[in-house]
């Protein structure tokens, strides 16, 4: 074990020396852009201030503008944005999957919202607005799920061959009383025991390292041989507090951009930043100028005066009569038209940055359809490819996480037999994907308006699956399922439709039946008078 640890901690000391330069950045961006977690490298004051570099906030209106479209547009508590489903198309079809598919489905929406799963991913989205790379902790508590968003000093990284991120290094600060609280005094080690005794307010540095299990043992059901291993290690003392794992990759890590070759992600923020900081300066400069112009410096006579001079409203200074000696505003030459121009220039550019043209897609309350969905894909367009790497590295990982920790705590209906041993699928129902099918849906009603006139000349019907439009049309619209009849009631209604139709065929020849007996009977008697 030993061994181990010196291991863990060579590679973690290695990744933390590749830092540097990011955290030089990050505490630029964080002072401009983030001042609340502007403690990166900078060591700041519990109360102290924050905002002595800002003078125009367009920037942080920017931030928070994107990263509420982004939580707006893929995890919107107000209505469900994701729904399990199953590759095998057949096997979708099935009644009792699709039913359980649909419950599993609503547990897992109920416990999100039942969270603070809310409030962690809005502060998820934000650092990935500003540093391009987040960091939040899945876990149970008790019966209930538990994020946390890490801050960005805290935590470091490496990917496997895949380019996704496989270990993570959190080293975060802990008081005594705490790490004593979590980890049992017993487990601790004397260093933190004998702080615990003395201060127990006191903070001590922790490492946590969640790295793949190498030497997993899959016949044992057990904390040391699950998918990946959870270390946590008393910094100071080398020594391991607690050992155990995680099926899942309990942290979710993902990236807003990347570059070739590097693991950190890139973001909005880097890109806005060189104009965040010369409006901030072209600010400061024009709050001065309209100072002057305002309040202006004064030329006074270099000799003659005496008295002081008096600038406050109704003040009395004296000039000496039939001279030229007396008190003028001097003036600066300053035009701030120009420079009120030139900001807005970098305004528009820190707005484009940070994608607001296409989050505040206008247009007027006489759009077309056709013109909303133009603007609609539009915007996907431009932010659709950012947001499918969020849902590869966010999304995914924290579904499938709460999905194993649900089923281990069995919080889940027991799954139909025929889906044992089968993959479940995520499709992803959230504004922003009804808004990537809405190009689809567009198609298929185009096509129809097309046909449908042929319909009466051509054999148009026998090529189109009315279940299968039907199921394609709810999908695109993000219709809830539960407000949809399954296949098996569809199948009883249309059985007892036939027989209802069956029953009427019968009554009526029933009925026309006897009516011809009646005449007959009529026409007999006639016959017979």
């Amino acid at each position: 074990m030993d061994e181990v640890i010196k291991e863990l901690i060579k590679r973690f000391e290695h990744t933390y020396s590749q830092r540097d330069n990011w955290d030089t950045h990050y505490q630029e961006l964080s002072d401009y852009m983030l001042p609340r977690k502007s403690n990166i490298v900078k060591k700041r004051s519990k109360g102290e201030k924050l905002m002595e570099l800002i003078y125009d906030g367009t920037a942080l209106q920017a931030v928070d503008l994107l990263s509420a479209s982004l939580h707006g547009m893929l995890t919107s508590g107000a209505s469900p944005w994701f729904h399990l489903d199953v590759k095998d198309v057949d096997l979708n079809r099935d009644d009792d999957v699709r039913e359980w598919l649909q419950d599993t489905s609503m547990r897992m929406i109920r416990a999100f919202n039942q969270s603070n799963f809310e409030t962690e991913i809005h502060e998820t989205y934000t650092d990935l607005s500003v540093f391009g790379t987040a960091c939040v902790f899945i876990e149970m508590d008790g019966t209930n799920l538990r994020f946390s968003t890490r801050h960005i000093s805290e935590f470091y990284v490496t990917e496997d061959q895949f380019g996704m991120v496989d270990t993570v290094y959190r080293k975060y600060n802990s008081s005594a009383s705490q790490a004593v609280k979590r980890f049992g005094i017993e487990n601790v080690g004397d260093f933190i025991a004998k702080t615990f005794e003395k201060k127990p307010e006191e903070e001590v540095e922790i490492l946590h390292v969640v790295t793949p299990n190498e030497n997993r043992d899959a016949s044992k059901v057990d904390n040391q041989n699950m998918m990946f291993s959870s270390i946590y290690i008393c910094y100071k003392s080398k020594m391991v507090i607690s050992n155990s794992g995680f099926e899942e990759m309990p942290y979710a890590v993902p990236r807003f951009l990347k570059s070739t070759g590097e693991v950190m992600g890139r973001s909005p923020a880097m890109v806005a930043l060189p104009d965040v900081k010369m409006l901030n300066l072209m600010s400061k400069t024009i709050i001065q100028a309209a100072q002057k112009t305002i309040d202006p410096p004064l030329q006074v006579p270099d000799d003659g005066f005496l008295l002081p001079v008096r600038t406050n409203p109704s003040g009395l200074n004296f000039y000496r009569a039939g001279s030229r000696d007396r008190i003028e505003p001097l003036n600066t030459g300053s035009n701030i038209n120009i420079g009120l121009a030139m900001e807005e220039q970098r305004r528009q550019a820190i707005r484009s940055a940070f994608y607001v043209d296409q989050l505040l897609v206008g247009g007027s309350p006489n759009m077309t359809a056709t013109e909303v969905v133009q603007r609609q894909e539009e915007r996907m367009r431009v932010i659709g490819p950012v947001l499918g790497r969020l849902m590869n590295e966010m999304l995914r990982p924290l579904i499938d996480r709460v999905f194993g920790l649900m089923l281990r705590a069995d919080m889940l209906a027991p799954a139909p037999e025929i889906l044992q041993g089968r993959d479940i699928d995520i499709e992803y129902v959230s504004p922003l994907a009804r808004a990537q099918k809405s190009s689809s849906l567009n198609n298929t009603m185009k096509a129809l308006e097309i046909l449908l006139p042929l319909a009466e000349s051509l054999p148009v019907g026998d090529h189109i699956d009315p279940d299968g439009l039907v199921r394609h049309i709810t999908d695109s619209l993000g219709v809830p399922k539960t407000t949809l009849k399954s296949q098996r009631e569809v199948d009883e209604t249309r059985q007892q439709r036939a027989v209802l139709e069956q029953e009427m065929m019968e009554r009526q020849q029933i009925n026309e039946d006897v009516s011809n007996i009646a005449q007959g009977a009529q026409a007999v008697r006639m016959v017979t008078k």
